[in-house]
């Protein structure tokens, strides 16, 4: 199997960003009267809306207010971003590079909107090693399903096949092994689950792993010219 893409999830791949939704669904959720805790951000990673909503709904009842609790976080993350910036992921822009160096092509797949994404990667300064940024609003079904990644595949012109897929939550995984793309974890918040690890293809440390594992691979060779 050739590997030609690398195509990253953004929020606890590329951003150090999910400590972030973790800590802001659940200050939202406290304001608006849900006991919510650590767990329950977590269950949600990666999430389109409509899953989201069944899962937080099975957690705190019918009656729970999905978008009085989302947009209060909304609110309270872009203050936080606004004073504080947002990071990158450790090595990611040395990872980035290198990939782009060695001939791969690279994506985004995020459940962000695109200009928001488009936005934060540019503050980060890491945008313009991405040749296209697919957001799961581009798509009919987000993540769990496989829509996102199918979607970024034929925006770079490759098979799924060929094309590696970071995430750091089950969610993102199941969706990326449901297109055919080579699933690869790298976890953030939590460890991969039993159900996880017999569908993920390797789970590495960090994101410097990849530029070793893309030469495993492809048997030492790089994609210029190929």
């Amino acid at each position: 199997m050739k590997i030609l893409g690398v195509i990253f999830d953004m929020d606890g791949v590329i951003l150090d960003s999910e400590k972030l939704y973790v800590r802001f669904w659940k200050q939202a959720g406290r304001e608006c009267g849900f006991p919510w805790e650590e767990r329950h951000s977590l269950a949600i990673r990666s999430l389109a809306r409509p899953y989201a909503i069944e899962r937080l709904k099975g957690f705190f009842g019918e009656s729970f207010d999905y978008d009085k609790v989302r947009n209060r976080r909304i609110e309270l993350m872009n203050a936080y971003i606004s004073e504080h910036g947002i990071e990158t992921k450790p090595e990611a822009e040395q990872t980035l590079s290198t990939l782009k160096e060695r001939g791969f092509k690279i994506a985004l797949a995020t459940a962000t909107m695109e200009d928001k994404a488009r936005a934060y990667l540019e503050r980060a300064g890491v945008l313009r090693y991405f040749d296209e940024v697919v957001s799961a609003h581009m798509v009919g079904h987000g993540k769990p399903e496989p829509d996102i990644y199918l979607y970024a595949c034929e925006k770079l012109s490759l098979k799924p096949e060929n094309c590696i897929a970071v995430e750091d939550s089950p969610n993102g995984i199941i969706s990326a092994y449901k297109a055919g793309c080579v699933p690869v974890m790298i976890p953030d918040m939590d460890e991969p689950d039993e159900d996880t690890i017999k569908i993920v293809y390797k789970v590495l440390r960090s994101l410097n792993e990849l530029i070793k594992l893309t030469k495993e691979m492809n048997n030492g060779t790089d994609n210029k010219n190929n």
